[in-house]
């Protein structure tokens, strides 16, 4: 299990390491749902690499059809990450993740950072199998993202 985790970990290296403007990772139905939170949280630790904001770009190629609906097109979707509430995630020093719901169409991850200032909150991160028709069907991707919870201070 240790060996399926460190391979994951390398491709997401790589992945990550070759991105590019037009190389933006596409939802695609081999992924997990660990995979696609992963993605979208490297991608905002990372945000202006390889061009500014390819972080968020990257994370709203996972927003689910559901979420985009709400949030509106990219540019909105860029002002709500820079919003008190998310701006934490972006250039975030670390993360940790536990998961606390688990079913066949739906994941709902705890997940807790700690942002660039030193400072922890933890995240309700929901990421849901899309069911309709289309190229995105079996697809998982995120379906919300809950405010910050703060937790204090690192000393």
């Amino acid at each position: 299990n240790i060996m399926k985790i460190l391979f994951k970990l390398i491709l997401l290296f790589f992945l990550f390491t070759n991105i590019s403007n037009a190389e933006l990772i596409k939802p695609n139905t081999d992924l997990k749902p660990f995979d696609v939170l992963m993605i979208q949280l490297s991608s905002l630790k990372n945000n202006n690499t390889p061009y500014k904001d390819a972080g968020i770009e990257q994370t709203w190629e996972f927003a689910h059809p559901i979420n985009k609906a709400a949030t509106g097109p990219l540019e909105k979707f860029k002002q709500i990450i820079y919003s008190d509430s998310y701006k934490i995630l972006i250039s975030h020093e670390n993360t940790k993740t536990t998961i606390l719901k688990e079913s066949p169409n739906k994941f709902v991850f705890k997940v807790y950072v700690l942002s660039k200032d030193k400072k922890k909150y933890y995240y309700i991160w929901q990421i849901e199998k899309v069911e309709r028709e289309g190229k995105l069907k079996d697809c998982w991707m995120t379906t919300g993202v809950s405010d910050p919870i703060y937790l204090g201070e690192i000393i």
